[in-house]
């Protein structure tokens, strides 16, 4: 037997030692969070043991004790999350072997094993989000769009393109468009022979900006010209009867209200004359007589506003009717004032003094502090509070873009430094969620702020007789994140329970340079617990607005192999995004389980000479679906 040098034995008797105490602290955790532990569903009990473990052990700074577990190439507890105390105990034996020491007794990992809780994890994955796609273990999570409810076949096409879950955000459309949304969806599953499960999506209590006053009831309607200013396409409308409007041949193109009578008369070989809101003389030829309205072009720039006389030959005019209002809003510089106000009333645009916009939620007001900062708009402009009472809000605006930035009526306001005396869920969120427990197969809590509030939905669940609805929560706060320990353990008092990473308002409330600190620790945290994790906003975002995918977001994409599902949200090009999506997971599921890197084999790259890397390993994943898609062969 070869005995170790002195300074050697003293190194691992140090690991020994830290190591020891980090298992104290396990113990001193799990009789901290003891009352929580009591409450969870039994089910959950082992993981919320093993949850109470990571919070202890990860109190202590180990990045000394890492580096010293490297150096005798010992297990590190950077993938310690699933079984804490296992991981502590194998160091431990492993350690003491080394120094000749007796092992010690046997490891007490009560069901939180090396194997058992990452088989625990993806149990629960499927119990709640479904069964795992071929190939792939990560889900993908679709919001619809108000089309789904009347296009079965965009449905069919998301879910033979990927689609494994589809959510229904209750903010938009009504339970009329949501039924036929759930029924699309439960067909398309069916035709495709497998499993879509539906999330449906609580509003919660969104903080926005009141309304402004109505700007003017005007349309620009102009004429497309080339660079010498010459026309190329002449301004057209859509003429429709005021009392009975009908929908334009022509999508997109400008609707403007007349009297149905005068309508009827009009022909071809007719002229309209007016004067715009500019008071220039202005025709336009009437182009097309279609069921329902009149198609007319100018070959000038004109300002239609309700009440502009136009005239057919020689005769009478009569009125535009009413057109919408142009949408108004604040223009705000770094430096200026601005008011959140109780009173909700439109504000008026320019402002008469400091600029001034309500404020949605009344629970503000009384509770903003000097000092603290509000962003506004999902982050695009932020303030300071210089001043405060239950009426309003006074802020200094201390980021806002060069040459000012516009902040109009809806927008979310965010209050990450303030406490705020709100249940997530609302009075609106209770009414639609007996829908949700009757038609849905898991429900989303919005802003959870603290345990009472998932308290609060799981009450509510139970009084609809509905214990059974798989509960996702939504982390967007920072007041969420800090109580997340406390979250974790009031959400396994179900057994169907999850978390979404929302990380567009979480970004917006912590600052975005810490987003990817933030989403590290809720998945480690929710790793331990052994619950499901669902990262969402803004995953593949520009690729479904505009068809065409920006290099970061497709590793963005690739990052999101280490949750259970990943969320899209909807946009023109969704079917182009969920393909994407699908290709990028298949191929990172060969790569990493999680945070394990689980080094395959790499073929791409090879010595002079030799033959081209298999086709397995770099494109035959390009052509799964028949097609070459957003990423495909690299060698290409």
């Amino acid at each position: 037997m070869t005995t170790l040098p002195h300074q050697t034995l003293d190194a691992l008797g140090a690991i020994l030692e830290d190591v020891r105490e980090l298992q104290d602290a396990t113990t001193d955790g799990e009789s901290s969070w003891a009352m929580e532990i009591a409450q969870v569903d039994r089910d959950n009990a082992p993981s919320a043991v093993n949850l109470a473990h990571y919070w202890a052990v990860r109190q202590h700074d180990l990045r000394g004790l890492q580096r010293r577990l490297a150096a005798f190439g010992l297990s590190s507890l950077g993938r310690c999350e699933p079984h804490v105390r296992a991981s502590l105990d194998a160091i431990t034996a492993a350690a003491s072997a080394l120094a000749g020491l007796p092992a010690g007794p046997a490891p007490d990992d009560r069901g939180n094993g090396f194997v058992e809780g990452s088989r625990c994890l993806r149990r629960r994955a499927s119990e709640l989000l479904g069964p795992e796609h071929v190939g792939r273990r990560t889900r993908v999570m679709v919001t619809l769009p108000p089309e789904a409810a009347t296009d079965p076949e965009l449905v069919q096409e998301l879910v033979d393109h990927g689609m494994d879950l589809a959510r229904i955000n209750c903010a938009h459309d009504d339970p009329t468009a949501w039924m036929a949304m759930i029924e699309n969806v439960r067909r398309a599953g069916g035709t495709a022979g497998r499993t879509c499960r539906v999330a449906m999506d609580l509003a919660g209590p969104k903080l926005r900006t009141g309304p402004l006053a109505d700007g003017p009831q005007v349309i620009k309607l102009r004429p497309s010209r080339d660079v010498r200013g010459r026309v190329i396409t002449p301004a057209s409308c859509w003429l429709t009867a005021a009392d009975e409007p009908s929908p334009p041949p022509v999508p997109g193109l400008p609707t403007v209200p007349v009297p149905g009578d005068w309508l009827k008369r009009l022909r071809t070989t007719d002229t309209v004359r007016l004067r715009d809101a500019r008071a220039s003389r202005r025709r336009f030829a009437v182009d097309a007589v279609e069921p329902g309205g009149v198609i007319a072009s100018s070959t000038k720039t004109t300002y239609l506003e309700t009440g502009t006389l136009l005239h057919r030959g020689d005769r009478r005019g009569v009125p535009v009717g009413t057109l919408p209002a142009v949408p108004q809003f604040l223009t705000l510089n770094r430096g200026d004032t601005l008011l959140l106000t109780r009173d909700c009333a439109p504000a008026p645009v320019p402002p008469q003094g400091p600029a001034r916009i309500g404020c949605t939620l009344p629970e503000v007001f009384g509770h903003v502090l000097p000092g603290q900062p509000v962003h506004l708009d999902d982050g695009k402009m932020s303030g300071e509070v210089v001043a405060a009472d239950e009426e309003q809000v006074t802020l200094r605006i201390t980021r806002a873009a060069a040459g000012g930035t516009k902040l109009r009526g809806a927008k979310g306001i965010n209050l990450p430094d303030t406490a705020l005396p709100m249940a997530a869920l609302t009075a609106t969120d209770r009414q639609n969620l007996a829908f949700v427990a009757e038609h849905a197969d898991l429900a989303e809590m919005s802003f959870v702020r603290r345990p009472e509030d998932v308290d609060d939905l799981l009450a509510a669940l139970d009084e609809l007789g509905a214990a059974d609805l798989g509960v996702v929560v939504k982390l967007e706060t920072v007041q969420g994140f800090a109580n997340l320990p406390g979250i974790l353990f009031a959400l396994m008092g179900r057994p169907h329970t999850g978390v979404m990473i929302a990380r567009g308002d979480l970004a917006v409330e912590a600052g975005y340079e810490r987003t990817a600190e933030l989403q590290e620790e809720i998945l480690w945290l929710c790793e331990a617990a052994h619950l499901p994790v669902i990262w969402a906003t803004q995953v593949l975002d520009q690729l479904a607005r505009t068809g065409q995918p920006s290099r970061a977001e497709i590793t963005d994409a690739a990052m999101g192999e280490r949750a259970e599902c990943v969320m899209l949200n909807k946009g023109p090009h969704i079917v182009d995004a969920v393909d994407a999506l699908d290709d990028v997971l298949h191929r990172m599921t060969d790569h990493h389980d999680k945070n394990n890197t689980l080094l395959r084999p790499l073929r791409s790259w090879r010595p002079p000479g030799a033959e081209s890397a298999r086709d397995d390993d770099i494109s035959s994943r390009s052509g799964r679906h028949g097609r070459s898609g957003v990423c495909g062969d690299p060698t290409a």
